[in-house]
């Protein structure tokens, strides 16, 4: 049985809520284990080594996001990120760019999540006409549901801001993330919005006309989401509306 390797940690550490703080590199080492993901060492190290280390987690499954970082310079996530990816054992982790810095490796992305929300409305936008509670849901037609179900996989982990070069650019850039969620309602036939109402929303610089199709969100989504697909698709949507806009 061939012998444990030693891998080594490079790890980001910045407390901001600590007067006199500064960012560092600390180096860490820890012995593998068969299966072990950079998830499951930051918890050894938290708890064999370092109390005080910050990172995130809820799941452990890949489903809620929380522990997306950077790792070896690629955003990703860290429950499903195996140590046996890195040949040389040294594995370099920094928190996401584009967010507030909570600590070493945790950033408020859900700050960041909520405040889009409230930017870009959402939410289900049903014709106000139809307030009576006591009606029978609108049957969904099943492929219009199953295109709705691959844009709902989205678990907001913040990687495809963090991978985007317009959005570390521009922080009024919708991002990869915003344009996922306005084509889902966009394509919800229960939402009352029109097209000119989806482009006053994103058909600006800092919505679909500012993708510069650099792929990095199609590239690193731990969900693997068809994000330049549906950024395409807003974009010939838009377009064709302004051209009704200006001919009106």
């Amino acid at each position: 049985m061939s012998q444990s390797r030693i891998l080594t940690f490079n790890i980001f550490r910045y407390d901001p809520q600590q007067p006199g703080d500064k960012p560092a590199m600390v180096q860490y080492q820890l012995e593998e284990t068969p299966g072990m993901t950079v998830f499951i060492a930051l918890n050894r190290l938290r708890a064999e080594q370092d109390p005080s280390l910050q990172f995130d987690f809820v799941c452990r499954a890949g489903i809620c996001g929380s522990c997306a970082m950077v790792i070896n310079g690629f955003p990703t996530l860290a429950c499903r990120t195996l140590t046996a990816k890195y040949a040389d054992g040294n594995i370099t982790l920094m928190p996401l760019p584009g967010f507030e810095l909570i600590g070493d490796l945790s950033v408020n992305t859900g700050k960041f999540m909520r405040e889009l929300a409230e930017r870009l409305k959402l939410w289900l936008h049903p014709d106000e006409t139809q307030h009576d509670i006591h009606l029978i849901e609108k049957p969904m037609d099943p492929e219009e549901a199953a295109k709705l179900y691959e844009l709902e996989r989205c678990v907001e982990c913040g990687v495809c801001v963090s991978a985007c070069a317009t959005a570390q650019m521009r922080d009024t850039f919708v991002g990869a993330v915003g344009m996922m969620k306005i084509a889902r309602f966009e394509l919800d036939s229960r939402d009352a919005r029109s097209a000119e109402d989806f482009y006053h929303v994103i058909g600006t610089q800092d919505g679909v006309f500012g993708c510069m199709t650099l792929l990095g969100c199609q590239d690193n989504c731990p969900k693997d989401l068809p994000h330049m697909q549906q950024i395409a698709y807003l974009r010939r949507k838009m377009a064709g509306t302004l051209i009704t806009i200006s001919k009106a």
